[in-house]
């Protein structure tokens, strides 16, 4: 009775391990720099490319760049840093300047310290944080996180692991990393989630406080906002000159304007989908 249980205890183990996640690995951490974090995998998989716009084509954000440049470059250098929230409308550069400020400042300071490393983690992974903490907190190299477009429905299990780790908990956040994270709710929750916890709480002010607190943990804030006509003209003349398209001001201009009417918005993204557009019919025709 005993031998014949033997199989069938062998397949019920054999079937328990591949329904049991894989062990967290890291792998070509040497070799590359930027990474997007897989919880299905428990794995960091290499981008050997990551595309960028460079750091100084970047037109009409220079109180951002230089606030996110200056708390990279801090955390690169082994000073305080903060762990920062980039809020605000779409389209309007918000991770666009995180991976060309992580560009800029490992182009600075790659001979004289160690490279800074960039890592993405998809919102529906954030759970998994502190399987990727613990993997990251014994390596040498310095770590960005970075979610982009970030919020919360509720204060499911994804609000919770990032609210523990922007705490620290008992352990403490890992001082080679740094949480970086866009959305496009200041509160990273929607308002009215905000609004009807304050008008059916017993105490409406800590129910709204709750609600609010998670973004209060990120110790820097970055708003960024739609711009005018005459900034998108000119991140347009600034894009145009830098790929030097052979076409006038006015001309460029005129296009760039019918463009961003067809796409009912005026901001970076607009600007630079229409000036890829424009490179190819330009190079063409």
């Amino acid at each position: 009775m005993t031998q014949s249980l033997i199989p069938l205890l062998e397949r019920i183990a054999i079937s328990l391990e591949r329904l049991a996640p894989p062990q967290p690995k890291i792998e070509n951490i040497d070799k590359y720099n930027c990474f997007i974090w897989s919880a299905q995998n428990n794995e960091l998989t290499p981008i050997q490319n990551m595309s960028f716009i460079d750091f100084h084509l970047l037109q009409g954000i220079e109180n951002q760049k230089e606030t996110l440049f200056l708390n990279t470059y801090h955390f690169a250098k082994n000073l305080p840093a903060n762990n920062v929230l980039l809020w605000g409308a779409r389209g309007t550069g918000k991770s666009s300047l995180i991976k060309s400020v992580y560009h800029e400042v490992n182009s600075k300071l790659s001979t004289i310290c160690p490279l800074l490393k960039i890592i993405e983690i998809p919102r529906d992974d954030i759970y998994s944080l502190p399987i990727l903490l613990r993997l990251l907190k014994p390596l040498s190299y310095k770590f960005i996180i970075f979610s982009d477009d970030l919020s919360f429905e509720s204060e499911d299990r994804d609000y919770k692991a990032l609210k523990s780790v922007l705490d620290g908990g008992i352990a403490g956040r890992p001082e080679n990393v740094l949480f970086y994270a866009t959305s496009n709710r200041r509160h990273l929750m929607p308002r009215n989630m905000i609004e009807n916890e304050s008008s059916s709480a017993i105490n409406p002010s800590e129910a709204i406080e709750e609600k609010v607190s998670l973004s209060d943990r990120f110790g820097l804030w970055i708003g960024f906002h739609n711009c005018s006509k005459d900034l998108f003209d000119q991140i347009v003349t600034e894009y145009a000159k830098a790929r030097k398209l052979p076409i006038s001001k006015e001309d460029l201009i005129a296009q760039a304007n019918e463009w961003s009417v067809t796409r009912g918005a005026r901001n970076g993204r607009v600007a630079w989908q229409f000036i890829e557009d424009l490179t190819a019919k330009l190079s063409s025709g």
